[in-house]
């Protein structure tokens, strides 16, 4: 890496986890995350969900058309587990390169989640082979119980579901996505190798006030929510702390502006237009510019064993706005840092 006063260069970093959606979203985002990021892991969970190889592969040919015209971009693709999950289907996938990895969303948990695993006992023989033939799990950490606070759900979650699970299955590679407490990163610090996790620019950026300044502020609102101060501070500190642990992963989750600004408005932060400059002015803030290659580009794909980018790309040290709304394929949409600047761009080659 090189790190002068005004400009950084790493290596082309990947996207762990991201939503690109379908259909005219699909056609509306996709290019963002592309022009940033050489790989991402696609969220399967689109209505219905991507539960079969055959699904998943119709789903990257989709990914693949929607494409600027001479894009290198590599969906990997991940199987949503239901509590019927085959096991054969989801291996022979892994086989044949169309599965990078699994997916587990507690029925309920967000968006397009309702069939979702309701109790990991059902899925005990899919992860079994899983252990077996090193395929990832990707986790959405929370208990949906309607009794737990949900500002407590990724913590009771990590207690009563994700301890037990490495117990019983210490072989099973394990990625904690979008983490949001102190609690999550003591966990992940402490678990083995096989456990990692990812961060998002906007839980590193905001804490839950940011939902309640002067108002309902519905663009800030994601799931996992946005926690105290005190867990920002954490996560900050362990996506900077150059552990091979912690990687990238937006979660960008795009919405039309109606449907987040609603009665009942949709959970999820569309960061992708500005990603890599969004991380760069938290890694400057605290003072780890040169760990920043290592969380973007290698420590993600050294997890999932997957040779880290050869192409480079250069950050320059110049204010960049952020428009208050983007128009994309007939959509409008309001991306995270709206109407604010960062202090870094992508340097045009």
């Amino acid at each position: 890496m090189t790190d002068t006063t005004n400009r950084i260069t790493i290596r082309r970093p990947d996207d762990w986890h991201v939503h690109l959606r379908d259909g005219a979203m699909l056609e509306a985002v996709a290019g963002f995350t592309a022009s940033q990021f050489g790989r991402a892991i696609i969220m399967p969970n689109l209505s219905p969900p991507v539960t079969s190889a055959a699904s998943a592969a119709a789903y990257r040919d989709r990914i693949m058309a929607a494409l600027p015209a001479g894009s290198d971009f590599t969906p990997l693709m991940t199987c949503y587990l239901t509590d019927d999950a085959d096991a054969d289907d989801l291996a022979s996938g892994h086989a044949d390169g169309i599965f990078t990895a699994a997916k587990l969303y507690p029925a309920n948990a967000t968006t397009n989640s309702a069939h979702g695993v309701t109790d990991v006992a059902h899925i005990m023989p899919v992860l079994e082979r899983m252990q077996h033939i090193g395929m990832p799990l990707l986790v959405h950490g929370e208990v949906t119980n309607s009794d737990i606070d949900i500002f407590d759900r990724e913590a009771v979650f990590i207690e009563r579901v994700l301890k037990k699970l490495i117990r019983a299955m210490p072989g099973l590679k394990i990625v904690f996505e979008h983490i949001t407490t102190a609690q999550a990163v003591q966990f992940v610090d402490s678990a083995g190798p096989n456990v990692a996790a990812t961060i998002t620019p906007h839980h590193l950026h905001i804490n839950r006030n940011a939902m309640f300044v002067g108002g309902m502020r519905p663009h800030a609102y994601c799931l996992p929510v946005a926690k105290r101060e005190q867990h920002r501070l954490a996560l900050r500190k362990a996506a900077t702390s150059g552990s091979p642990k912690y990687f990238l992963g937006t979660d960008s989750a795009p919405h039309e502006i109606h449907a987040k600004e609603s009665a009942c408005g949709c959970a999820g932060i569309f960061n992708a237009p500005f990603a890599l400059e969004s991380y760069a002015a938290i890694f400057e803030e605290e003072g780890a510019l040169e760990r920043l290659e290592g969380f973007a580009s290698v420590h993600g794909a050294n997890f999932y064993g997957l040779p880290v980018n050869e192409a480079m790309v250069s950050l320059e040290r110049s204010e960049i706005a952020v428009p208050d709304t983007i128009d994309a394929n007939g959509a409008t949409l309001v991306p995270f840092h709206a109407g604010a600047a960062l202090p870094w761009r992508i340097a045009q080659a």
